[in-house]
């Protein structure tokens, strides 16, 4: 049902202040005919209770990237980490807009959208084998790092430490090592892109590798290799992180449905097993769920090797806020002046399909981004929770009307 007209566009934020940056992962994948690997929400016709209550939007849509603005900054969330992504066709090759994959949230959505002062960005540079990454330093340090920082870093919104240095996240790592000739020749090429940063009036650049379930030991490499920080992009429930024991019997007795104690056990072992090994070095994640069912029988997606790890869970709201309040007071206790204090990540805003969202939907509403609000903000807004269709705006669904019932 759509209501009668009462505004002429998105209604301004009203941001909820917080200690500090709040970060949320988000995956541009939903542009009709954007992704190239799965059909974007057409794949999520039998799960009616993931539709977003914007409805099938369009990222490309400034309008819908101010809503999204508006509801994640009143819950305190203020910054998205956006998937980056460069085409194979593009390596050696300067790189221009065009040779995005999944670019039009950024450039379309966010850069044109009126609320954009609010909300701060960052990219994780995707560098899995499916995408291309560098064909040698030359080529990250001549075609690629000019377009960050001609079109990024030199945007006031994109996320910066307290000094001005821009943060680039970097998904698959080991991958870009590889491209880049090696640690050495890893670590040499992004002391050289520092040294680049420095020149254009930057303080730096600060490079953070992801490592999500690799055990504690390989953290060593990445120093290395050049990273300043890691971080985690999801947890991953595999055998390697709840425990072989723990898995066989999720797997034997449940279905591969993992208990939420033993998730929440699991994300404040591992964090805490970070803080241990390094309080400096990390950047910290909680992850709400990982349900990735409607990509299951979608070719290229996941190997028949790895759904044999895949585990399946969802923390309630409930849940997710005692979570989250654990976790605040690991990271409350880290220096003041280390990365992981200043910000904190949430898994993730719209993994609607591979299964890990707070983003507001049907079948949760505004609960999962509720519970940030009371655990790492000062509660002094008021939150808006009327939906488009209740000021008389949207659909937004236009690009989907005539595919899906």
């Amino acid at each position: 049902m759509k209501y009668p007209k009462v505004c002429d566009y998105v209604p301004e934020p009203q941001p909820v202040s917080s200690d500090r940056i709040i970060a949320c992962h988000y995956y541009p994948g939903w542009k009709k005919g954007q992704s190239g690997v799965h059909n974007g929400f057409a794949d999520l016709q039998d799960y009616p209770g993931r539709t977003p209550l914007l409805g099938y939007y369009d990222e490309a849509n400034p309008e819908v990237t101010d809503w999204e603005i508006k509801w994640a900054v009143e819950h305190g969330i203020n910054c998205f980490i956006y998937c980056w992504y460069r085409y194979k066709t593009n390596l050696g090759k300067p790189v221009t807009r065009e040779a995005l994959r999944l670019g039009h949230a950024l450039h379309e959505g966010l850069f044109h959208a009126r609320y954009r002062q609010y909300m701060k960005f960052a990219i994780m540079y995707e560098c899995s084998s499916a995408w291309g990454v560098a064909t040698g330093p030359e080529d990250f340090l001549n075609n690629v790092l000019p377009f960050w920082i001609g079109n990024y870093f030199r945007r006031e919104e994109y996320l910066k430490l307290a000094d001005g240095t821009p943060i680039v996240y970097v998904y698959s790592p080991n991958a870009l090592v590889e491209a880049l000739g090696g640690p050495e020749r890893c670590a040499e090429t992004l002391e050289k892109a520092r040294a680049i940063l420095k020149k254009e009036g930057f303080a730096g650049l600060h490079f953070s590798a992801c490592h999500s379930i690799h055990p504690i030991e390989s953290f060593a490499a990445m120093p290395k290799a050049g990273f300043d920080s890691s971080f985690q992009y999801c947890w991953f429930m595999y055998p390697v992180m709840i425990g072989m024991e723990n898995f066989e019997k999720c797997v034997k007795e449940q279905s591969r449905i993992i208990p939420s104690d033993l998730v929440i056990k699991t994300q404040l072992k591992r964090i805490q097993e970070r803080i241990d090994y390094d309080p400096r070095y990390f950047m910290f994640t909680c992850s709400c769920m990982r349900d990735s069912h409607p990509w299951l029988n979608i070719p290229g997606i996941f190997s028949e090797e790895s759904k044999k790890n895949l585990m399946f869970w969802k923390l309630t709201p409930s849940e997710w806020r005692s979570l989250l309040k654990k976790t605040r007071t690991l990271t409350d206790s880290l220096p003041a002046d280390s990365i992981g204090r200043q910000i904190f990540i949430l898994d993730a805003w719209n993994e609607w399909s591979e299964g890990h969202y707070i983003s507001p939907n049907t079948g949760d509403g505004f609960q999962y981004l509720q519970a940030v609000r009371e655990v790492f903000t000062d509660c002094s807004n008021l939150p808006d929770y009327r939906v488009p269709s209740q000021l008389g705006l949207g659909p937004y669904d236009y690009e989907w009307q005539n595919d899906i019932p």
